[in-house]
């Protein structure tokens, strides 16, 4: 490899090179799958409001937004002749999300568990990152869809294993998936001790297996002297459009502030704010004649993205709003849309009497937080129920059921309770094997994705994959049952596989390779952009106009990737020639 540069032509990389460049992915996906199917869980069993998941969840978007391009532009930027370029971020990224992984679950308080989200997700970003420059920096044209699709079984076989963890510690080994109220099941806690390690040894053997090409002569020459300036937009356009944006912040915040609109709404404020901001920064940097400041080349090469990155960027926006909403709302949904936890409103109205007792007869500032959260449950599940069964929340059942309370109530009416206790924590149990499913599915289809791909081509090939996982999510709706959710899991396993492999394959080709890491980053905006808004609008609009009913959360998502698949049309894939080729 010494004789090979990261400019010059690539020789084409055997299977198992292949395999073990990729096998990093196996661990990063196990921190993503427990976060994605325990983190409503742990948030919801330690208080958390359902309406205000969503804003909790922000950690995953903000850190990737934050993260990502930083570690981009300075992996671009990093060379060790021993550790190579990337893989010194997948290293400490691995360690500090293993760290995470074994603290999260053992959070004592919400506050803790939605901080430990932020050094979670931030931790695996550094990991993870990196690891999509990788494919480009490594294999030549036509073995790119081959290194992601490798990504995407490695991805879909961690998740499978990972987010079934706490049903086979519960179902398999014997492990408790209940806890007394305030406390995370023991099943979720050694399922991320184990995701922990598993994190840790396959990220450290990517690590010690894979050798990176070294950066040419040239390239070194002008990371220390840069090269002529090629300049779209004078520093006045980019103040203009930094203001537009700043403008357009304050005015969404003041529109929302007279309507006294939810609060989770001022998060698009922010971003326009954020990247507003950006913009002013960059442009007096740029009036003072420093084109060369790293913070002005992110902000230059966001405004001038490649067409094709631009092209994506909308396909990517309405895939990942998709799958933010199946990942924070599908616990909420089908426990409520699908387990039996409803219950008739004359026991939700001795609970009322029973609280009201309760609030004039206990005088404890610890207990506050929580009967103000039972109270809004008790308020909501009223407002909806209209004299018929509703889903009734599981912390409403755990506190009545709290023995120390000294609540008594007649047999029929604890029953009742204690089954929606149950019922919700095996839908939530359930979630983690529909996880597991179309992350197994995912891992399957992601060979036969790129067979289609050369039959046909790369974007008909991802428009038929998002319309296949649009569908899915829809049928939550109509699903008779639990194991009628693993047929949408299929369709939603397929549209996975397509998402983490298909665009990257075909925007690696428009991208200049010193640049390969910093873009990838970029071009992640568009899968945090949209969880960030997903986070600010998905509440609100459930609460608005589906009376809180979670699985309207998950029809949204739906009809989004279905939005998704239909604007791959648009694409313009200047790499195509090489899928007719044929790959070793």
């Amino acid at each position: 490899m010494s004789n090979i540069s990261l400019n010059s032509e690539k020789p084409k990389l055997s299977f198992w090179q292949i395999w073990n460049m990729s096998f990093g992915f196996l661990g990063i996906q196990f921190g993503f799958a427990l976060q994605n199917a325990n983190t409503s869980r742990i948030f919801e069993t330690l208080g958390a409001d359902t309406k205000n998941l969503a804003f909790y969840w922000l950690a995953a978007p903000v850190t990737g937004l934050i993260v990502q391009p930083i570690i981009g532009y300075l992996s671009d930027r990093t060379w060790h002749p021993r550790w190579g370029r990337r893989r010194p971020f997948f290293a400490i990224g691995a360690i500090l999300a293993t760290i995470a992984l074994f603290v999260m679950p053992n959070s004592p308080t919400l506050w803790i568990a939605i901080g430990m989200l932020w050094i979670m997700d931030g931790s695996i970003n550094i990991s993870m990152e990196p690891f999509r420059a990788f494919v480009g920096d490594m294999l030549p044209p036509e073995q790119r869809t081959k290194g992601f699709a490798m990504q995407s079984f490695f991805i879909g076989v961690g998740a499978v294993v990972a987010s079934a963890l706490p049903w086979i510690f519960t179902n398999l080994i014997g492990v408790s998936n209940t806890a007394p109220e305030g406390q995370i099941p023991d099943s979720v806690k050694w399922s991320f001790y184990v995701g922990g390690i598993a994190f840790l040894v396959a990220v450290m053997w990517t690590v010690f297996t894979t050798k990176e090409y070294p950066p040419s002569e040239e390239d070194i020459k002008e990371s220390k002297t840069p090269g002529p300036l090629n300049i779209k937009f004078s520093p006045r356009q980019y103040m203009a459009r930094g203001l537009a944006l700043l403008f357009v912040g304050a005015a969404l915040a003041s529109w929302f502030t007279v309507q006294e609109f939810d609060p989770q709404l001022y998060v698009l404020c922010g971003i326009f704010g954020l990247f507003g901001l950006s913009y002013v920064i960059g442009a007096i940097f740029m009036g003072r004649n420093k084109y060369h400041n790293g913070f002005v080349q992110i902000v230059r090469d966001f405004q001038n993205m490649p067409k094709t990155m631009v092209q994506l960027a909308y396909v990517q926006f309405f895939s990942w709003f998709a799958l933010f909403a199946m990942w924070i709302y599908s616990t909420s949904a089908v426990t409520s849309h699908i387990y039996d936890t409803k219950v008739n409103v004359e026991l939700v109205d001795t609970l009322e009497t029973e609280l009201v007792d309760y609030v004039s007869r206990v005088n404890n500032t610890d207990e506050e937080t929580k009967i103000e959260l039972v109270k809004k449950e008790i308020d909501l599940f009223l407002g909806k129920a209209k004299n018929s069964r509703e889903a009734l929340n599981v912390n409403v059942a755990n506190f009545f059921l709290d023995e120390e309370r000294g609540f008594e109530f007649s047999e029929e009416a604890e029953e009742s309770l204690i089954r929606v206790r149950e019922e919700y924590n095996d839908g939530a149990d359930w979630i983690g094997i529909m996880f597991a499913t179309y992350n197994g599915v995912a891992a399957l289809a992601a060979f036969l994705l790129v067979f289609i791909a050369k039959k046909t081509s790369r974007k008909i090939t991802h428009l038929l994959a998002l319309m296949a996982g649009g569908l899915g999510l829809l049928f939550y709706y109509i699903a008779p049952g639990p194991y009628g959710l693993i047929g949408s899991m299929v369709g939603v396993g397929i549209a996975w596989a397509s998402i983490l492999s298909i665009p990257y394959a075909m925007l690696s080709g428009s991208l200049p390779p010193k640049k390969m890491g910093y873009y990838m980053g970029i071009f992640n905006f568009f899968i945090v952009i949209p969880q960030i808004v997903a986070a600010s609008i998905l509440g609100f609009l459930v609460a608005t106009f589906f009376e809180s009913e979670f699985i309207y959360a998950i029809i949204l998502g739906g009809a989004s990737m279905i939005i998704a698949g239909l604007l791959c049309l648009n694409v313009d894939d200047r790499d195509e020639v090489f899928m007719k080729e044929g790959e070793a």
